[in-house]
Formats: structure tokens, sequence, C-alpha cells
């Protein structure tokens, strides 16, 4: 039997009202199929900061999940290849990605998210959780001027969160499309996620009433921006 593979990349906005707005959260749980799924959170981003920690638990308790958490700076399982593979779904949180990584690499979770994800574990996150999916994010791990970072390489091509919410964000991204320094990619508001199925752009959905999806192409004279209308989740 083959498995769809699915990535939910978010520009912003996961977790961020854990009792009232959890459209996003909710199509990200149905992406397993499953009515109670263990899904795992992976807030190595932020150093592991417990109030998010909170927030992903109230969010996805409250979605009928069960929820756990996958901690780097506090005592990691030993085999995490067993740990992963107990999960029905993997969300990774916001912070530095590049920290992230680095981190990650050295633990080898890298190459056990990529097996969990060719099983058809969904994957997904926001900020730093969505960049890393990709060949290219765009970034703000170090301090000045948004730069591209190297990522997992799940997704094709690049991305860029938080489109509509930090002023550096969409010159920066164009700029980067249009020199060649990153490959075309997507672009997504705060409130808007990507779906991909099989490494393929499949929609954008969202969880506020005017927040947008952006594909960003390399033109001959520049960078090429187009709307993508996302699904306005009920």
């Amino acid at each position: 039997m083959t498995h769809r593979k699915h990535v939910l990349a978010m520009g912003g906005g996961f977790l961020s009202d854990p009792d009232n707005n959890l459209r996003l959260e909710r199509y990200f749980k149905e992406l397993t199929g499953l009515d109670a799924p263990k899904v795992l959170f992976i807030p190595t981003a932020s150093g592991d900061h417990e109030p998010y920690q909170l927030r992903f638990f109230q969010a996805f308790s409250k979605l009928g999940c069960k929820p756990a958490v996958l901690p780097f700076f506090k005592r990691t399982p030993v085999d995490l290849a067993a740990f992963v593979g107990e999960h029905d779904a993997v969300a990774v949180g916001g912070g530095n990605t590049r920290t992230m990584l680095a981190i990650w690499r050295d633990w080898g979770l890298d190459a056990v998210l990529r097996a969990a994800y060719e099983r058809g574990v969904p994957m997904g996150g926001s900020s730093a959780g969505s960049i890393c999916w990709f060949d290219q994010g765009i970034t703000d791990s170090i301090a000045g001027s948004l730069t591209a970072l190297p990522c997992l390489g799940i997704v094709p091509g690049s991305n860029c969160p938080h489109y509509d919410s930090e002023a550096d964000r969409r010159p920066s991204y164009q700029a980067m499309v249009a020199s060649g320094a990153v490959p075309d990619g997507y672009a997504a508001d705060d409130g808007v996620a990507l779906h991909f199925v099989d490494g393929v752009f499949h929609q954008a959905v969202a969880n506020r009433p005017k927040s947008m999806a952006w594909a960003v192409r390399r033109g001959p004279a520049g960078a090429i921006e187009t709307a993508v209308e996302p699904v306005r989740l009920p």
C-alpha cells in the first residue's frame, strides 16, 4: 500500500489561540485520518519553551488528540526512531531554524523525520516549522537582514512565512528568488497554511478572512508574484 505524504507549512498563527481558533490545527489533525491521533510536537527552535508546549497540549487535547513532546533541552529519548514512530503526526514550532536544524542533524533526527514522512506520517508547523521542510527557507535566525537557509529538502523549492506581518519579508524573498539565491517557491501570510501532497502543492487553507498565499517565481525582469486564494476554513 502506498501512503500519500503530507506537509502542512503554516506561515504563522499556529497555536496562537488554543482556546478559540483551532482551524489550522484541526485541518492538520484530519490529515491523519484518525479520530484520536498521537501528535508529536517538536519545540526545538524555541529552546523547548514551556509556555509554547502548554499551548500545544491545550489545543490538541481540545481536538481529541493524544499530544506528546520531543525534548532536546532536557533528557531526550534514547531511540529517536522508535519514539517518533509511536506517533501519527509531527508538528514543529517556531523560533531559530538554523539552531534547530543543527541540533536535529547532530542527533540524527533529520533522517528519522524523513523516514517517518516517507511512511506517510503528516508533517507540519509554523515559521521555523514551515520552512524546515523545503530545500531553502527565508529565516531571521541570524541578527540583521533575512538570509536563505538550506533545510531538509522534503518539499522542493523555497518557502517564506510571515509574509504580511513582517515588512522585510516580501521584498527580501522576491529579491532572493529574482537573483536565483533561492529557487521558486511559496510564501504564506500569517493564518495561512500551504498543503503539499507527495511534494506537490495541493492547496492553501486559512483561518483568517483576508490572509493569502503567494507563488513566487523567477522571471526575466525580476520575481513574479501570483496570489493563491486559500480555502477559508469554517
